[in-house]
């Protein structure tokens, strides 16, 4: 699998210090993961919220998987890093069509 660690850093015009590497340490009950079908964001002035849901089949109910609250600059980062690996993806196994808009809500999943 291929990835990229987004981190929060220094604006481009702050002189940055030499790279180091970081050790990343993940229990067990996360890295299984959790799977999320839907997702929904909101934002203030000073941070991001992303919720990741699990909407039921055939059910009207959702329940929230992960909660993840960031920064607005490390959301831009990760918009970035995911547009590129998402188009690496699509070089591989062709290309991911969206969602249609849920019927009459007009939001996706």
């Amino acid at each position: 699998m291929r990835g990229y660690a987004v981190s929060d850093s220094p604006p481009p015009d702050v002189k940055k210090p030499a790279p180091r590497q970081i050790q990343i340490k993940i229990e067990d009950a996360m890295a299984s993961g959790v799977y999320s079908n839907m997702a929904m964001i909101h934002h203030n002035d000073s941070e991001f919220v992303l919720d990741f849901l699990y909407v039921q089949p055939q059910q009207p109910r959702a329940s929230v998987r992960a909660r993840v609250i960031t920064s607005p600059r490390h959301v831009k980062r990760l918009i970035k890093v995911l547009q590129d690996q998402l188009a690496h993806y699509e070089s591989h196994h062709g290309t991911v069509e969206p969602a249609p808009p849920m019927a009459g809500s007009g939001t996706y999943h």
